[in-house]
């Protein structure tokens, strides 16, 4: 089996030692994924926590296109965020992104992220059948 792996330009990927994504046979893993604006730097959307969501997914739907996947391919999702009373902002961008093809799904609260800007983080996973 033959791994092939995709980066978004996040300054941490260099830093800690990781990929965005890796792709092992027919199976996508796709890190956590923070909601990091253009320039790979700073936060995106801060306080807003459908907008943070939104950008997470854009980031990972990029690193599955990369890897010859795509958001309909994804099984499963894991979110982590600082603030879950917020569900509905999170769940409504998820919606959006998943609404002809829902996958199992995970939101839960956590301390804190890499940055205190940051409202959530997303992993996913998914599964491409060959044609």
């Amino acid at each position: 089996m033959s791994f092939r792996r995709t980066f978004s330009g996040a300054e941490w990927e260099q830093k800690i030692g990781y990929c965005r994504a890796i792709r092992a046979g027919d199976h996508v893993y796709v890190t956590g994924t923070a909601p990091i604006g253009e320039d790979g730097r700073s936060v995106y959307a801060p306080g807003d926590g459908y907008g943070q969501t939104k950008r997470c997914f854009q980031i990972i739907e990029k690193a599955l296109h990369d890897l010859d996947a795509t958001m309909a391919d994804v099984v499963r999702t894991r979110m982590f965020t600082t603030d879950i009373t917020r569900w509905a902002e999170f769940g409504r961008a998820h919606g959006e992104f998943f609404a002809e093809h829902p996958p199992c799904t995970t939101l839960v609260e956590v301390k804190s992220l890499m940055d205190p800007a940051m409202l959530i983080e997303i992993e996913v996973d998914a599964v491409v059948l060959s044609p």
